[in-house]
């Protein structure tokens, strides 16, 4: 039996569980992708339809496709956390990993369009860690 991973938005209107049996786990660069997501990257899991289940607030969940080509982001409409949603290209459910409340097991499988990533990802790479806000 596949262990369950619990899933939300930020603001916890939204639960959800998913089986951790991912297929795919990409970190895409894409213009678009940066653009939806609001970062560096869309960092999303890929698994079928079936396993995931709503805990509560489906309901509310929104969801923007663009009319031009295969890209979607669904959200909570309170919080704006990106949310699972099944695409439209593949039927497959597509679970970005931020919103997992527990770590999967898959790891990243590749890196996308890594071309189109801006010079700040790659300058930020290298820049001082810190454990949270810096001091001043």
């Amino acid at each position: 039996m596949s262990k369950l991973i619990h899933g939300s938005c930020y603001c916890q209107k939204i639960m959800f569980i998913v089986k951790d049996e991912f297929s795919r786990f990409y970190f895409c660069h894409c213009d678009q992708c940066r653009k939806m997501m609001g970062t560096a990257h869309a960092a999303n899991l890929f698994t079928e339809v079936d396993n995931l289940t709503w805990l509560k607030g489906a309901e509310l969940v929104k969801r923007y496709d663009d009319p031009h080509r295969a890209f979607t982001k669904a959200f909570c409409p309170e919080c704006g956390s990106p949310l699972p949603y099944i695409s439209k290209a593949s039927n497959t459910m597509v679970v970005p990993a931020g919103c997992l409340d527990e770590e999967p097991s898959k790891q990243v499988d590749a890196q996308l369009f890594c071309v189109e990533q801006p010079h700040w990802y790659q300058v930020g790479l290298s820049a001082e860690k810190k454990a949270g806000f810096p001091n001043s």
